[in-house]
């Protein structure tokens, strides 16, 4: 899952990109290259990626035996342990020596960031995306077996859910069940579960709550984690406890539809706001482009959202390998709504869908 052959490729990137390092602290921009999933802590770890010598990694002493036992321990990297009185700003200062630009990774805190300006008064700091953003939205054939073993894990879940759902129960006890299904699935961790009934599911992004679900009420479930190698899961089905209301009933079946025809629209060259509007077009013909309020989808790989964004404006070409969401919603508001996700991949003659359980409406 992480290769030495990725560490020469973020090298080559960052020279290529007229960068003097890459300075990636605990995240996902530092697991993705390394396999290293560092805990964010005030002692510094930083690995740091010259555009030319050597890479290294900064870790406390404290932490070198967790770090020599990931998987960057495999890239040949040299480990630089700094004790407790050390500066280990100071120390990568040093080794770094006189450079003009820096990426710094995209989720480092504001501490970490300040204190690298202080060591390197000369750098100008750029976000670390700007490099590895290429590299990470082309996902490898190792990558993509991940994201479908995540899809057929919260699959499974998906199929299990008719058991946890009926009236009289409420949002949370409902996503407790959940929650430990995903556990069960083979996740390592659980990321979200959002369990919206009746009004609630006019909330796209609505958690669980103490809410009784009611007979003939819509129910939204979306729900994902992440596997042990890193790899995240994510997958919307809407159900209903009981025969739902007439009009709801009618724009699931719009919605089904807006679906389908984003998931058919993708292959290589066609743009991500193309697969936006084969959705949103479907939905705004039926009357409902009021109530479609977010994006058609966003990438996926070590973090549940990265690129590409399935969204208006956004014209760059899909190119195989990608790997995104595509979950058209309908949200009424006071009401109730629906969203149906999939994950999918952009092969060479099309995309791949990685999760496969119902997509109609399923009544429980």
């Amino acid at each position: 899952m992480y290769p030495v052959s990725r560490l020469t490729a973020v090298q080559e990137a960052t020279a290529k990109a007229g960068l003097d390092a890459l300075l990636l602290t605990p995240g996902p921009d530092l697991r993705y290259v390394s396999g290293y999933e560092a805990r964010q802590l005030e002692r510094l770890t930083c690995l740091v990626v010259p555009a030319a010598g050597e890479p290294y990694m900064m870790v406390p002493r404290l932490e070198l035996p967790t770090a020599q036992a990931s998987p960057a321990s495999r890239l040949g990297l040299e480990f630089v342990a700094w004790e407790e009185t050390d500066d280990p700003y100071a120390i990568a200062a040093a080794r770094l020596g006189n450079v003009g630009k820096v990426g710094l990774a995209d989720r480092m805190w504001a501490m970490s960031s300040l204190r690298f300006r202080e060591v390197l008064p000369g750098a100008e700091q750029v976000l670390a995306g700007s490099v590895l953003r290429e590299l990470r939205m082309r996902k490898s054939p190792s990558e993509v077996a991940a994201l479908r073993q995540a899809g057929e894990a919260i699959d499974s879940v998906h199929r299990r859910v008719p058991e946890f759902l009926r009236a009289g129960r409420t949002e949370r006890e409902v996503g407790k069940d959940i929650a430990e299904a995903i556990l069960a699935a083979g996740h390592e961790t659980v990321d979200f579960v959002i369990v919206a009934s009746g009004p609630n599911g006019a909330s796209p992004h609505h958690d669980v709550s103490d809410r009784v679900i009611q007979a003939g009420e819509p129910v939204v479930v979306d729900i994902g984690g992440q596997l042990h190698n890193g790899y995240c899961s994510d997958s919307t089905r809407t159900y209903s406890v009981g025969e739902p209301p007439a009009e709801f009933a009618a724009y699931y079946e719009v919605l089904h539809r807006a679906q389908d025809a984003a998931c058919a629209a993708v292959r290589p060259g066609v743009s991500c706001e193309s697969i936006d509007a084969a959705a949103r077009d479907i939905i705004a013909e039926a009357g409902y482009a009021d109530y479609f309020v977010h994006r058609t989808g966003h990438g996926i790989g070590i973090e549940t959202h990265e690129e590409p964004y399935i969204v208006a404006g956004n014209g760059e070409p899909m190119e195989p390998g990608f790997a995104f969401s595509v979950e058209p919603g309908i949200y009424l508001p006071g009401r109730h709504g629906a969203r149906i996700e999939d994950i999918l991949v952009c092969t060479e003659s099309g995309g791949e869908r990685l999760n496969n359980s119902p997509r109609d409406l399923v009544i429980v």
